[in-house]
């Protein structure tokens, strides 16, 4: 954990889980990031057009629009500036992972599109802990709620074959606060099938 960072706090209230699941998919998302951050709920958040981008009403001024610029204010309203990384090559990859989760993550139609994005950030997570290398950041939040859903839907035998994925995943979900009220997904720790015969 980055210094300073402060762990997240777990657990949502039922009427907070309520007013989220009714917005959907992206307002459920803002508002566990709203609560691991530690924010006071009250933000409003809604959708607009086809692709559902997530829309946040602020009190004194405009509205902000989509995903990344909605997460980074709440980041930055937190203080938690830590999140978004603290050199500036680590914004650039902090921020290249945000885009991703957007462009690649998000529109993921079909199970062969699923593949190609798990073999992709699989041969990413090869060598790092997390997607901006040793710090937990901003991204690896967003990518987690991004690919919660994929990786529920996951066999035990999928899970090994995206074993980096699957090794980042677990150790996410197990961040203090990050997963909440979702799922937990279950990673079996001996392999069950080798190579040798």
């Amino acid at each position: 954990m980055a210094a300073g960072a402060g762990p997240f706090r777990p657990g949502a209230s039922p009427g907070k889980m309520a007013a989220a699941a009714r917005l959907g998919p992206v307002g459920d998302e803002l508002a566990l990031l709203e609560k691991a951050l530690g924010l006071q709920s009250g933000n409003k958040y809604g959708a607009q057009g086809e692709r559902q981008v997530p829309v946040l009403q602020t009190n004194n001024g405009p509205g902000l629009t989509g995903l990344i610029t909605i997460a980074s204010y709440l980041v930055k309203q937190a203080k938690k500036e830590q999140l978004l990384g603290s050199s500036a090559e680590e914004k650039a990859v902090v921020h290249q992972w945000l885009e991703y989760r957007v462009t690649q993550v998000d529109r993921q139609s079909s199970r062969e599109d699923t593949r190609t994005v798990l073999k992709h950030l699989n041969a990413h997570l090869e060598d790092k802990v997390y997607f901006a290398g040793n710090s937990f950041t901003l991204a690896d939040i967003l990518m987690y709620y991004g690919l919660h859903h994929v990786m529920v839907d996951l066999t035990v035998q999928e899970k090994e074959i995206y074993l980096n994925v699957s090794r980042w995943f677990n150790h996410i979900q197990h961040y203090p606060g990050v997963r909440q009220h979702l799922t937990n997904v279950v990673f079996i720790k001996n392999r069950l099938y080798t190579n040798a015969h």
